[in-house]
């Protein structure tokens, strides 16, 4: 059951993640070099959480809160670094 609603909530951070991202990136072309750089050490983070969010439906229900917690860290780091990103522009 655990694994089940981390997995959700996992899901769910990563479409809120995928939509802002998706406006910035557009946006972040024409931003000035601070942005870009900013914009590129996000995308480093974007992927691997990404791939950690991958990894929740795949491991034993007792490593899924450990990933899904380890998620939701990466995923705030990355709202907030969206954030700034979104403020330069």
């Amino acid at each position: 059951m655990a694994q089940v609603k981390v997995k959700k909530e996992v899901d769910r951070l990563v479409e809120e993640l995928k939509q802002i991202r998706d406006e910035l990136k557009v946006r972040v072309h024409l931003a000035k070099a601070d942005a870009k750089t900013e914009w590129a050490q996000l995308e480093k983070k974007w992927e691997h959480l990404r791939s950690r969010a991958e990894q929740v439906g795949d491991v034993a229900e007792d490593a899924a809160e450990d990933v899904g917690e380890a998620v939701a860290k990466v995923g705030k780091e990355l709202k907030k670094g969206y954030e700034r990103v979104r403020g330069m522009l």
